[in-house]
């Protein structure tokens, strides 16, 4: 059986340790040469570099989240031990970690050390999908003759390499398709590297739980559980039809899941659906002033993602969650697209006047989204308000004297509330 040593990587046949260096750091499959779609996830990405950052936290239990009220972005494996979990409430998170050292996010970090990551993988494949900061699908088909080694290889290269440079570590999943990738990426972290090859697909899944595929959330998992469907097996007693007749597109998704069969490309095109901004508030909050503060901060945030990445969105939505976590969504469909603050800052505040106002509120959110490219949006400005396109002109002489002296070089007075 084809097997490859991790810390030295050379490849050889069969065995639990490395014949060259000893490692038992070894993978092992008989499809493993010939694998080519991976998922790379990196290992608690937030709380690793905040650990590289700050040695002195190595042997610590770590949370990355907000205040209380906040929920749990990522936490360190010592952390997932004592039972956090990500979006765990952070007052949860500390009654099963009291001793857990609380960190807020820096993304502008994150951020700067994922496109280092990103870089690494650009220098493997040009086709890439990332998922999120931390993780992406790569396709290394046809890569074989480029870099001399087979995707494994390749592969365990990049790992050793993300250590090496930029001292973090990550989890690879290696199979014949996305699903699967992903999949494997999961099944042996953190440091892991699992392989799901053609062969054994089947009756790998067969006794699996449903909840195994991404985006299986508790809604679907409640009304597959209704239907008696559980696992894989349960899922195959199923005809195409009557899955499709009873879920829809889910079920027609389902079907080929079953069976492993995954058909979808590793793009590195995947268009972007949608551009949001939110926060938790410490504490449960109905006030006018202070919610329409947070409206024009998470106005302008959305604003400069979409002006940074040359996009417009046709809808607005605002966010809310209750005291008891119910959540409250209102959008509108705008005559134009826009990408401009005072724009979403307008329509989302028109929207929370038409809510409850004796509500108190623990999360606001603001988003666009039916994106489309810049050429064309905020043009026709607004025939009810004659001031619009004065406001448009005053945020693009904003925007030029940020992009000049920094974000902090003008704030608007409502900013401050």
């Amino acid at each position: 059986m084809p097997a490859l040593c991790r810390d030295c990587l050379s490849p050889f046949e069969n065995g639990p340790r490395c014949p060259a260096c000893r490692s038992p750091r070894v993978v092992q499959h008989d499809e493993l040469f010939s694998l080519s779609i991976a998922h790379m996830d990196c290992d608690a990405f937030y709380a690793s570099v905040e650990k590289r950052d700050h040695p002195e936290l190595a042997d610590k239990p770590l949370i990355i989240g907000g205040g209380r009220r906040g929920v749990v972005s990522t936490a360190c494996y010592i952390a997932r031990i004592r039972g956090v979990r990500s979006a765990m409430p952070m007052f949860k998170a500390l009654k099963l970690c009291p001793d857990a050292v609380v960190l807020k996010p820096r993304m502008d970090e994150y951020s700067r050390v994922s496109r280092q990551i990103r870089k690494m993988m650009e220098e493997l494949t040009p086709d890439i999908e990332p998922l999120s900061l931390d993780e992406a699908f790569l396709d290394l088909g046809g890569t074989q003759r480029l870099h001399g080694t087979p995707p494994a290889i390749t592969l365990a290269k990049l790992t050793r390499r993300m250590q090496s440079e930029l001292g973090l570590t990550g989890s690879i999943g290696l199979s014949h398709n996305k699903f699967l990738a992903k999949v494997a990426s999961d099944l042996d972290k953190p440091q892991g590297f699992s392989v799901i090859g053609k062969a054994e697909t089947s009756t790998f899944l067969n006794d699996k739980p449903v909840t195994l595929i991404w985006g299986v959330g508790q809604a679907t998992r409640t009304a597959l559980a209704e239907a008696g469907i559980r696992n894989f097996a349960d899922l195959l007693r199923w005809e195409r039809e009557d899955l499709t007749a009873r879920f829809g597109s889910m079920g027609e998704r389902l079907w080929h899941l079953a069976r492993g069969q995954d058909k979808r490309r590793v793009s590195s095109n995947s268009p972007m659906k949608s551009i949001s901004s939110e926060t938790t508030f410490f504490e449960d909050t109905g006030s006018a002033d202070i919610l329409d503060g947070h409206l024009w901060r998470l106005s302008e945030k959305v604003s400069d993602r979409a002006k940074a990445k040359g996009i417009a969105g046709r809808v607005v939505t605002l966010k809310l969650k209750r005291a008891d976590h119910s959540l409250l969504s209102r959008r509108i469909a705008l005559r134009d697209a826009t990408q401009m603050a005072d724009t979403i800052y307008r329509t989302v505040r028109s929207l929370l006047d038409q809510v409850d106002e004796s509500n108190a509120y623990r999360l606001l959110g603001v988003g666009i989204s039916d994106l489309v490219p810049e050429d064309g949006a905020d043009l026709s400005g607004d025939l009810l308000d004659p001031q619009a396109r004065s406001r448009g002109d005053a945020e693009r002489a904003t925007d030029a004297i940020r992009k000049r002296y920094g974000t902090k070089a003008i704030v608007k007075g409502r900013a401050l509330r």
